[in-house]
């Protein structure tokens, strides 16, 4: 009968031991169980019936928030403090500090008393000794303690910072622009500026320049800041970690800049020292894998290094295009989904390994990685929040991500309060927190419809572009059509492209041969992601306009917030409730509404009015000038730089032809973009300027143009005028006689192109790049052939140099003078003495660095303007 026999039930709990006691029917049942019953059902031995479980929805996982105000005012915090004076810092930094002590001690003194235990004759209603909690909750306390913690870190470390930056008279001298010899330590890798000097064969480098000592004006001095210093050509070879030695002229930066001033050198840098330890290591490893991958095609010479290791100086420019225009630019940046992948490997690799071994094993994966890349402040970022990311999916506990998020950005606020004012920064935060709050949730609803492989595929790029998706569209006012499916197509890739190209960055050094196979195997990825972008980016749709400017950022917030609260209140439900059906179909028509209104430029923003005339685009410092020749055509005046994107400016004007492209000169600002614009629109015939320098651009125009007509003409020959569509066209300089005498690298810009363009609206003068003694010589053929009537607009001599001739702008007695112009750029452009001259004609002057695109439009039998400037 023993194995027969059943635990007697007494109605109670068995205690410790397996022992019971008669009478005692254990812990009265919890709220919770006497609502729902199970807890007495569980009691009494029963048992919930499958039905009730499968129909009992599952509890979501709660989100720890705690800490995003203490991480939200600390960036607010440290993006004002870094552009106030120290003082006013300090003092703010004491009021928090104050703040944290006062915060502090009401905690202690309201905390609770923990009462003593009860008696064996108490009843467990009421306690001796309690007393009743009259002050502030304590969860509000240590919220507000946390917060003031944060902020007193925060602005701590920023007076720390600023006193050390501008201990030296670095900012004193670059107010005044002085001259100085600068020491220090190269501090990031030098990246081509997009603009090319007249007597250069290659763009000039940018770099970050760590000073160590300045001499100038009499003065020299230690320092400990940071400069952005512009050189020529030769600061390409320039190590990352040398010590070197240059003279420059400095020039200010805006208040709250990360660079204390922008130093423009003329001469080639002096090493003094090379760069020791791990920086000299890491060259070497870079160095192997840009030699491993020298036999391969463009697309993959660029892409491999970019991808594995951020090296993306070689990527083609039409690529870079294509890529920023389906959101791909973020796989040759080094960000956190490269830290997760190289992570992911590792721990993969080490499976068999004990925990604490896996761990240890992967931190020293991070550093070095995070070394081989170079720890510059955009890679430090990356690592942290690529880290978050990780450790989020590998406990398997997305709550403890947020905290987590929050806690690495006050950290890193702390270490570089500059990193407020960044983009990068902010696209870092919310992609990953788009990761560790929306992935896992869409990821669960896409698994009703699709396999789980692909509800993960498109949940991640889905939650991290619709996280960035405000910032995107401030930074441009365009939403990538394609950028979701861009980033699905490409993301199988990307691990093994990392993955190999990493292990041919480490074996490069060691064994060259292997290093070049691990970099073939890597380029058919990297040929996979190019045929994606190229392809998407050549699609209908590719770049959808937005609202430009807070305005745009604000309507994508709204639109990004109503989109998120939609599919977390449906849930996967959604396909069968209709309400949330229509309400998506409705945020769909909002969305689909507003492209199609600012298409139609009815609300403000960069499109030009329907009925435009003539547009000068926002290339940024370069040119590019649009006169309507047609329903569709135009005639377009230089193409702007690469990096310019006058596609947005053509698409925006709605041009699917140009009967004439004129490149006023082979300048790097003014035929940049030629590529992105001959795979944009047709072009039937192109004028080329005369001059024969820079020799290998001109070379490269000519063989980027192909079957395309080319002329090169000049003021007195055959090819001196004609008609584009609607725009009748005249050559006004240079003569052919000037050409042979100005061909030295001195003359390029005096032997621009000048055209006069007529439409039957309008008359357009564009003056190229010339300087004081082209201008002169044009005014003299003007004096001497005729120049009838004034003209209407002007597109002043290069961009609003100082260097205007005051008679010939009072010989056009324009209407409107337009400045093509970058924002900050380092050459002082608009002069204003320029500005100034033209206004004093009686001109109005309007800029694109201030105005954006300026469109010339019909106001009844005149002409008016639209900008963003007010009129």
């Amino acid at each position: 009968m023993a194995g027969s026999e059943r635990p007697l039930r007494l109605g109670g709990r068995p205690r410790r031991g397996g022992r019971y006691r008669p009478g005692h029917h254990g812990p009265p049942a919890s709220p919770g169980d006497r609502m729902s019953g199970h807890g007495a059902a569980a009691a009494r031995g029963g048992h919930t019936s499958s039905a009730r479980r499968r129909q009992a929805p599952s509890s979501p996982v709660a989100v720890d928030a705690r800490l995003v105000p203490p991480a939200v005012l600390a960036w607010a915090a440290a993006g004002l403090a870094v552009a106030q004076d120290v003082r006013m810092v300090l003092a703010g930094g004491g009021l928090a500090t104050l703040a944290t002590v006062v915060a502090v001690g009401r905690h202690l003194r309201h905390r609770r008393v923990e009462p003593p235990p009860l008696s064996p004759t108490q009843r467990p209603g009421r306690r001796p000794g309690r007393r009743r909690h009259r002050g502030p909750p304590v969860r509000s306390t240590a919220a507000v303690i946390l917060t003031a913690c944060a902020l007193s870190a925060v602005l701590a470390s920023t007076v720390a910072q600023q006193h050390v930056r501008y201990a030296a008279p670095l900012a004193e001298l670059a107010a005044r622009g002085a001259s100085v010899v600068l020491t220090g330590r190269v501090a990031s890798e030098p990246r081509a500026v997009s603009d090319q000097r007249a007597w250069e064969d290659a763009p000039r480098r940018r770099l970050t320049l760590r000073v160590e000592e300045l001499s100038g004006q009499g003065r020299a001095a230690e320092a400990a800041a940071e400069v952005v210093l512009v050189g020529p050509p030769e600061w390409h070879d320039a190590p990352l970690g040398a010590r070197v030695r240059v003279r420059a002229t400095l020039v200010s930066t805006a208040p709250g800049d990360r660079a204390v001033a922008v130093a423009v050198a003329a001469e080639a840098p002096e090493v003094l020292d090379p760069p020791h330890g791990h920086l000299a290591v890491v060259n070497e490893l870079r160095d192997g894998l840009r030699a491993a991958t020298t036999g391969l095609a463009p697309d993959a010479r660029g892409l491999v290094p970019g991808i594995a290791v951020g090296d993306d100086r070689a990527v083609p420019l039409d690529l870079e295009q294509a890529m920023r225009a389906t959101a791909l630019t973020h796989l040759t940046a080094v960000s956190g989904a490269h830290v997760a992948i190289v992570l992911g490997t590792v721990l993969a690799a080490l499976v068999w390994a004990p925990r604490r071994w896996r761990l240890t094993l992967a931190a020293l994966a991070l550093v070095g990685f995070v070394t081989l890349v170079r720890p510059e402040a955009s890679v430090l970022r990356s690592a942290v929040m690529g880290g978050v990311v990780l450790a989020a999916l590998a406990a398997g506990r997305p709550a403890r991500a947020l905290p987590a998020l929050c806690a690495a950005v006050v950290a890193l606020l702390v270490v570089d309060p500059w990193l407020a004012r960044s983009f990068g920064f902010a696209l870092s935060v919310l992609a990953t927190a788009g990761l560790v709050l929306l992935a896992a949730p869409w990821r669960r609803w896409l698994a009703r419809l699709l396999p789980r492989w692909l509800a993960t595929a498109v949940a991640v790029p889905a939650a991290a572009q619709a996280a960035c998706a405000p910032v995107v569209v401030l930074l441009e006012p365009t939403v990538a059509g394609y950028a979701v499916p861009a980033n699905l197509l490409a993301a199988p890739v990307v691990p093994p492209v990392t993955v190999l190209g990493v292990a041919a960055t480490l074996l490069a050094p060691v064994w060259p041969s292997g290093a070049t196979a691990l970099a073939v195997a890597a380029s058919v990825g990297t040929g996979w992601i190019a045929t994606v972008a190229r392809v998407l980016a050549g699609l209908p749709g590719a770049q959808l306009p937005w609202v430009p400017g807070p305005a745009g950022l604000l309507l994508m917030v709204v639109v990004t917030v109503a989109a998120v609260v939609l599919l977390g209140r449906a849930g996967p439900r959604l396909a069968r409730s209709r309400p949330a059906v229509l309400a998506v179909g409705a945020a769909v028509t909002v969305l689909l509404a507003v492209t199609w209104l600012n298409r139609a430029s009815w609300v403000p923003g960069p499109r030009p009015p329907p009925d435009w005339v003539a547009v000068q685009c926002d290339v940024g410092q370069g040119g590019a000038y649009l006169v309507r020749s047609g329903e569709r055509s135009a005639v377009l005046v230089d193409v702007g730089p690469a990096d310019g994107d006058v596609v947005t400016c053509l698409r925006a004007a709605r041009v699917e032809r140009l009967d004439l492209l004129v490149l006023t000169h082979a300048h790097a600002d003014h035929i940049g973009a030629l590529p992105a614009v001959l795979r944009t629109v047709e072009v039937a015939r192109v004028l080329l300027g005369p001059g024969p320098e820079p020799a290998a651009a001109v070379s490269a125009v000519l063989r980027q143009l192909g079957d395309v007509p080319v002329a090169r003409p000049v003021s007195d020959g055959a090819d001196a005028h004609g008609h584009a569509g609607t725009v009748e066209w005249r050559v006004l300089w240079p003569p052919a006689a000037t050409v042979p005498s100005m061909a030295g690298d001195g003359g390029i810009n005096d032997l621009s192109l000048v055209l006069d363009m007529r439409t039957p609206h309008l008359r357009t003068v564009a003056l190229g790049d010339l300087e004081l003694t082209g201008q002169a010589g044009l005014l003299r053929r003007l004096r001497s052939g005729g120049l009838p009537g004034p003209v209407d607009v002007v597109v002043m001599a290069h961009h609003g140099s100082g260097r205007q001739d005051p008679a010939l702008a009072a010989h056009l007695r324009t209407r409107l003078a337009v400045v093509s112009v970058g924002v900050d750029n380092d050459y002082g452009h608009p002069h204003p003495d320029a500005l100034s001259l033209y206004r004093q004609q009686g001109a109005l002057v309007l800029r694109t660095d201030t105005c954006g695109p300026i469109a010339v439009v019909p106001a009844g039998a005149d002409l008016g303007v639209h900008s963003a400037c007010p009129p």
